[in-house]
């Protein structure tokens, strides 16, 4: 079996993200969604929060599961037999970065990087620009899917009520 993991925080899932897991979908298997759990890390989302979100989102996928990780992805990887992280390319920038970062992966183990160019409509993307519109009242209902949106306004309408 040809399984790969697409990995990242996804706080929140955008259109992005799931243009990269249909298309690595297409080419594995089975793909594992696995979403970083880093306990240090200041997210709009909870962990698990972005695991459902991701679930709803990849349900058109029967062959794309989620789960969670924390430390190392390769430790991951060997955990579960995955031999493939499938990463997606805005630019160049992201090239430079995800190079080292699959340099040392492959060096850990024994897990290939495939490296997946985004779709030109998603180039700007991230889930980072995506909060920061949303939290100054933009829409971003054309970045995210409908269901993300919603629950993306009401986080924003909570964290502004409890200030």
């Amino acid at each position: 079996m040809r399984r790969a993991v697409c990995p990242g925080s996804f706080d929140p899932v955008t259109l992005g993200h799931l243009d990269i897991v249909g298309r690595a979908a297409s080419l594995f298997d089975e793909v594992v969604v696995a979403v970083g759990v880093n306990a240090s890390k200041n997210r709009m989302f909870t962990a698990e929060e972005r695991m459902d979100m991701l679930r709803e989102a990849c349900a058109p996928w029967s062959n794309v599961r989620v789960d969670g990780f924390s430390g190392l992805l390769t430790t991951f990887c060997s955990e579960h037999g995955v031999h493939a992280i499938v990463k997606g390319l805005r630019a160049v920038s992201d090239f430079d970065y995800e190079l080292q970062m699959a340099q040392m992966n492959a060096s850990l183990s024994h897990v290939e990087t495939v490296f997946v160019p985004t779709s030109p409509e998603f180039s700007f993307l991230a889930s980072s620009l995506v909060k920061e519109v949303a939290t100054f009242g933009g829409d971003v209902s054309t970045l995210v899917p409908a269901f993300v949106d919603e629950r993306l306004r009401a986080r924003i309408a909570e964290n502004a009520a409890a200030r």
